[in-house]
């Protein structure tokens, strides 16, 4: 597993109880921060993830993955730590029809560069919590740049019911500065 969060990392190694090193990445060229990996070898797990849909190049053709309603609160959470976000700001735009007119807007996003997946995820998210976001596709801006990366976005109201969905109690393992951003908004 590679990431620019040591803590990412970190809460990886503790859920899966292994003790390999953490260790920096060799610099490939298209890295901004530094990125940290965590490598170990289990067959195992390795057999199982490919069972369950996962792949080793997974990025472009992952798809629908065999996760039980139980856990895909766990699995969704997961996906936000790597390939999400939650963001808020103060929305002014209005204020100058009335100053009392300013709203805390508040978005939660995931990403990923297949459209199956992503609306899988979507799919699965309307099936289980009754919220629909929104998909769309983003499209290369850059000439490097070779695939679209698809999104799913929710606004705060269901950005509300999914974070509390997400963060259902105060121990599940998650990437602490994402979940301070929930936490301003939803009681854990």
């Amino acid at each position: 597993m590679v990431s620019s969060d040591i803590q990412l990392l970190k809460t990886f190694k503790e859920c899966l109880d292994i003790t390999t090193k953490i260790s920096q990445s060799k610099k490939n060229g298209w890295m901004v921060k530094p990125s940290y990996r965590v490598q170990f070898s289990n067959a195992q797990l390795y057999r199982w993830l490919l069972k369950i849909g996962l792949s080793p190049a997974k990025t472009y053709n992952i798809g629908p993955l065999s996760v039980p309603d139980k856990y895909f609160p766990d699995f969704l959470r997961g996906h936000l730590d790597g390939d999400g976000s939650i963001w808020t700001y103060k929305d002014r735009w209005n204020s100058f029809k009335n100053p009392k007119y300013v709203y805390i807007r508040l978005w939660t996003r995931f990403l990923s560069a297949s459209e199956i997946h992503i609306k899988w995820i979507r799919e699965s998210i309307i099936r289980l919590l009754n919220i629909k976001g929104h998909t769309w596709e983003g499209k290369p801006q850059r000439s490097y740049q070779t695939t679209s990366l698809w999104q799913l976005k929710f606004a705060k109201k269901d950005s509300l019911k999914l974070l509390t969905w997400l963060y259902y109690n105060s121990k599940v393992p998650c990437l602490m500065r994402k979940r301070k951003i929930a936490e301003k908004f939803i009681s854990i």
